[in-house]
């Protein structure tokens, strides 16, 4: 059988960007740059607990990428 080995994941927040939303129970989904694992910095987009202590699912993107979304969401309106 297969072991599970917990790997602990790195990151710095270099930048809060910005606060979209915070849930009942004190949740936020912000807009941060965020080194992970030591690599260039990223546009994130996820949930946070309060603390920062845990954090849900959430996607990040390049300044390309964030710039194509942008273009995207511009066009959609």
């Amino acid at each position: 059988m297969a072991e599970k080995v917990k790997t602990e994941i790195k990151f710095e927040i270099v930048k809060s960007v910005g606060i979209i939303s915070e849930g009942s129970k004190g949740w936020k989904k912000e807009l941060n740059i965020i080194k992970w694992n030591d690599r260039d910095p990223k546009y994130d987009l996820r949930d946070w607990a309060p603390d920062r202590t845990k954090m849900g699912k959430g996607i990040t993107l390049t300044k390309e990428e964030v710039a194509k979304l942008k273009e995207l969401l511009a066009s959609a309106e």
